[in-house]
């Protein structure tokens, strides 16, 4: 049988039997685009906007809610402020992106980067102020805590049919996420193919640390790839760039994330200028997926 990536989108729903997998994939296939937008910005006009105006062309969305600046009174401790920076949030950001999310036919990727133990991950992901679980389709984690943080998310995420993707690999410059710490990854990965459903990673993961004892015939992990860009090779904070034909043909990634090479600074958004840019990542990240089929 012929690696996963060398397969179609179509071909593989069959190896997945997480509903969030085969959704994304089904959206995948329908739409012809593995294009997903990365919507890193901080007032709630500007994030709809984008979102609305990439819709037609995405499969995902990748929020992130630390970016949502939750309204408080001054009676309450300011701990509750810290960690987001959207500058007008109130819930009903969370409905025009599911309204958003419906129209266009995309899923929702929260970027949470889960990092705890996991009777608090748990609680993280189901409850507080934004319910992740209860509208992201898929959310994220680090493989730090060791699999108790999988065994946390997926008593929350398995019954709302919910996904999770392992931070394996980053496009930073000078990540340590790599060797042992990428295998162990894929191995708690490997253990929880019910819930675990890939991982963001700068290549294919298929086979890496595994265990004579391990059973890889039909192993196959979406990889999500950031760091994406057509007319840059990097920024001044770090972030590496690669194109859709280096990371989908060469590297065998599935999802292209692409942020600023779409919507620029994120501030008085052109409508037309996103549309344009999301229809050409679009176009590139297709067109390297029908090359890899084609190797």
């Amino acid at each position: 049988m012929s690696p996963p990536h060398l397969r179609s989108y179509q071909d593989r729903i069959q190896n997945h039997s997480n509903p969030a997998t085969r959704a994304l994939l089904h959206v995948m296939v329908k739409k012809k685009t593995n294009l997903s937008v990365s919507v890193d910005v901080t007032r709630k006009k500007d994030f709809l906007a984008i979102i609305d105006a990439v819709g037609p062309y995405i499969c995902l969305i990748k929020a992130y809610h630390f970016l949502f600046r939750h309204q408080v009174s001054a009676y309450e401790p300011d701990d509750k402020t810290h960690i987001d920076i959207l500058e007008d949030y109130d819930p009903s950001v969370i409905v025009e992106l599911q309204a958003l999310s419906q129209k266009h036919e995309f899923l929702i990727f929260e970027d949470r980067k889960f990092a705890d133990i996991g009777n608090t991950v748990a609680l993280q992901y189901s409850s507080g102020i934004y319910k992740i679980a209860s509208w992201a389709h898929i959310t994220n984690a680090h493989a730090v805590p060791g699999p108790s943080i999988i065994t946390g998310l997926a008593s929350v995420g398995l019954p709302l049919e919910r996904g999770l993707i392992l931070l394996a690999e980053m496009s930073s410059k000078g990540s340590l996420a790599t060797g042992a710490y990428t295998e162990d990854a894929v191995r708690m990965a490997r253990a929880r193919r019910d819930f675990v459903i890939g991982f963001i990673a700068q290549h294919r993961m298929e086979g890496i640390g595994a265990r004579d004892t391990d059973s890889l015939g039909d192993e196959d992990f979406l990889i999500l790839s950031p760091g994406v860009g057509l007319d840059s090779k990097g920024d001044a904070m770090g972030q590496q760039y690669r194109t859709p034909a280096e990371v989908v043909t060469e590297c065998g990634c599935d999802v292209i994330i692409v942020g600023r090479g779409i919507f620029g600074t994120g501030r008085d958004i052109d409508v037309e200028n996103v549309q344009r840019q999301a229809q050409r990542y679009q176009a590139a990240g297709w067109e390297a997926y029908e090359k890899r089929l084609a190797i």
